[in-house]
């Protein structure tokens, strides 16, 4: 039997180690646009007027205000580029390729300047050890344009079944997201009760962030690329509660190949273990399902006013 192109193309193998260096330049660049959409739109509760959105081609600020005019900024994973584009319509295109952050964010700069915008950001990484200014990072450099359009595509299905999960609940309940400063794609139901205060703690990050972000009771979920020499050095989805009940960490969560992280405190499950399944939308989904069940139930949430009746 020959090797199942197609369904490679869609869950594509996604290793750590061989993409670490373009994963990291990818993260400071996408830590760069981040703080532009930060910057100039209005605050939303819980730092979703920060988040990026997966997109047919890759991933989009959504629009950005600026005075009287309208822009955003969508990273094209296809033709590898960044674009800007202005409600006037003007528009930019930078070309995405091995160079140092200190060089794409020159660049970036400018080419918001040539479509007569000028913006100013705070210059320096959050939520990573031993940040490196942006204008001087010449340490992240790598670009592998295979390796980004892969990580690109495991979350577009990622997207696509967190949506699905995501339909299931009637309560508060967050966008479907990209956050840039872990750079994980998550999805957060709420229970809407009040969360105690959270400890912070966060590298680089104020706390005062973290504690609105988790002022109410939370079942979290989302999918990373993993950290290299981290407890999850591989692509995986992740599942936690604010406050974690007690006996969260002993449930058996589905399927078999998840599992409870004491250093993490979350449940991990590989992604391989669902990109290998044979309905991998139906492994995610169990996953997704059997840890929020954990936490609802163990926090007593009020299930049946929360979620809609299949």
């Amino acid at each position: 039997m020959g090797v199942d192109i197609s369904r490679e193309q869609v869950w594509p193998a996604l290793p750590l180690e061989p993409w670490a260096e373009t994963y990291a330049t990818l993260h400071m660049w996408t830590q760069i646009v981040g703080k532009i959409r930060l910057r100039y739109s209005a605050p939303i509760n819980h730092g979703w007027h920060s988040t990026f959105y997966l997109t047919a081609r890759g991933v989009t600020t959504s629009p950005i205000p600026l005075g009287s005019r309208t822009f955003q900024l969508d990273f094209d994973f296809i033709d590898h580029a960044l674009v800007v584009s202005v409600s006037d319509g003007k528009s930019g295109r930078l070309r995405l390729g091995p160079q140092t952050v200190a060089a794409f964010y020159a660049k970036l700069l400018d080419m918001l300047k040539t479509v007569g915008i000028s913006v100013t950001i705070h210059g320096s990484p959050n939520e990573v050890l031993d940040p490196i200014p942006f204008a001087r990072d010449e340490v992240h450099r790598a670009y592998d344009a295979s390796a980004a359009t892969k990580f690109w595509r495991a979350l577009v299905q990622s997207d696509r079944v967190f949506k699905q999960f995501r339909s299931r609940f009637i309560g508060k309940c967050s966008p479907v997201h990209l956050f840039w400063g872990a750079l994980d794609l998550a999805v957060t139901r709420f229970s809407g009760r009040r969360a105690p205060e959270h400890p912070g703690g966060v590298p680089n990050l104020p706390d005062r962030v973290t504690r609105e972000a988790y002022s109410h009771e939370v079942s979290s979920s989302g999918f990373w690329a993993g950290t290299v020499g981290g407890p999850v050095a591989f692509p995986a989805y992740y599942a936690y509660a604010y406050p974690e009940p007690d006996g969260y960490g002993k449930v058996k969560a589905r399927p078999d190949e998840a599992f409870y992280s004491p250093e993490l405190r979350e449940f991990v499950l590989p992604y391989d273990a669902v990109r290998t399944a044979a309905d991998p939308d139906a492994r995610l989904l169990d996953f997704l399902q059997s840890t929020y069940e954990a936490a609802a139930n163990l926090a007593k949430w009020d299930r049946a006013a929360l979620e809609q009746v299949q």
